[in-house]
């Protein structure tokens, strides 16, 4: 066996807003640096001292972070963010424990 060991994410949520992150670098909508110093800045606001893990609450700040970098870069608008979130949420709260989650189809709109 060779090569750095793949990251291993708790939940599935956690390795799809990594990389999505990863494609938005890739696409040059961000730079490593200044993801760090954002992360960072939303981790000490957080009070997030403690030695972090990857769980939940590194990457709700992560996602906070990505959310407010999407805002700024008019990548994504707050309201489709707030309503797919409020999708997801309705999704997972329907969902029978165990069962993975699925968005509903009606959600309208499609792409772009």
């Amino acid at each position: 066996m060779s090569g750095a060991p793949e990251p291993v994410f708790s939940e599935p949520w956690h390795a799809q807003v990594f990389a999505l992150t990863v494609h938005l670098n890739d696409a040059g909508h961000l730079s490593w640096p200044e993801w760090a110093q954002r992360f960072g800045a939303t981790l000490k606001r957080h009070g997030l001292a403690k030695d972090l893990d990857g769980g939940d609450d590194y990457f709700n700040a992560w996602l906070e972070t990505l959310e407010a970098l999407l805002a700024e870069r008019d990548l994504a608008r707050a309201d489709q963010v707030a309503e797919l979130r409020a999708a997801w949420e309705a999704a997972y709260l329907a969902t029978p424990h165990g069962a993975p989650v699925h968005l509903a189809e009606e959600r309208g709109g499609g792409q772009g």
